[in-house]
C-alpha cells in the first residue's frame, strides 16, 4: 500500500477539495439530502464555497490540509477555531473519497486537526454530522468523540438536523482511539 501524506491546501487548491467535498456528498449523503441538488447543484455550491473560504481573511485561525496516497489527493479536513465557542475548535469538514476508506485517510486527518487544537492551546474539539449518516457517527463514535447535542440547520434545500460530537484533548484520549 503507498504511503499517506498530508500537505497544507493553499487557494490554488479550492477547486480540487471542492470536487473532494461533492464526490464525498454526492456518495454519503445519497437518500439524506434531494437527489437534484447532489447531482446538479453540489459542485458550484463547493467550488464558490471553497474560492470563497481559502482566500477569507483569518487563514491563521483556520488549517486545511489534504491527503494523498501516490501523488493523487483522496481527503481533505479543515478545523478552525471559532470565536467565543464553547464547544472549543470546529472540525469542520473531514472528508475521504469512497474507494479510500477504511485505510487510515480519516484518522491520520484527524489526528492533524487535533496537533493543530492542542498547538493553539484548545482542550476540545467539536463536529457535527448529520443526522443519518450512520457510517460517519460509527466512525466518530469508534474513535471516542462523544455526543453533545443537537441542531436545526439548512443544507441542499431542506431542514436537516446536525449532531453535534465532541472530542476532549485530554492526556486520556491523547493518542489512543485515533491511533488504534
Amino acid at each position: 500500500m503507498s504511503e499517506l501524506n498530508l500537505r497544507p491546501a493553499s487557494t490554488d487548491d479550492a477547486a480540487l477539495i471542492a470536487t473532494i467535498h461533492a464526490t464525498s456528498w454526492r456518495e454519503t449523503y445519497r437518500g439524506l439530502l434531494p437527489a437534484a441538488f447532489l447531482d446538479n447543484d453540489v459542485v458550484t455550491e463547493r467550488a464558490a464555497h471553497w474560492q470563497a473560504r481559502l482566500n477569507a481573511p483569518g487563514a491563521d485561525r483556520r488549517l486545511v490540509v489534504i491527503a494523498e496516497r501516490a501523488g493523487e489527493a483522496i481527503g481533505f479536513a479543515c478545523v478552525e477555531r471559532q470565536v467565543d465557542s464553547p464547544w472549543g475548535v470546529l472540525l469542520d469538514n473531514l472528508h475521504t473519497l469512497p474507494g479510500h476508506q477504511g485505510i487510515g485517510v480519516g484518522k491520520l486527518l484527524m489526528r492533524a486537526a487535533f496537533d493543530w487544537a492542542r498547538a493553539h492551546g484548545e482542550a476540545q474539539v467539536y463536529l457535527y454530522v448529520l443526522e443519518g449518516n450512520a457510517q460517519a457517527i460509527a466512525f466518530y463514535e469508534r474513535q471516542g468523540w462523544q455526543p453533545a447535542g443537537a441542531e436545526p440547520d439548512h443544507m441542499g434545500g431542506v431542514d436537516i438536523t446536525a449532531l453535534r460530537y465532541v472530542y476532549r484533548l485530554d492526556a486520556g484520549n491523547e493518542g489512543t482511539s485515533v491511533d488504534g
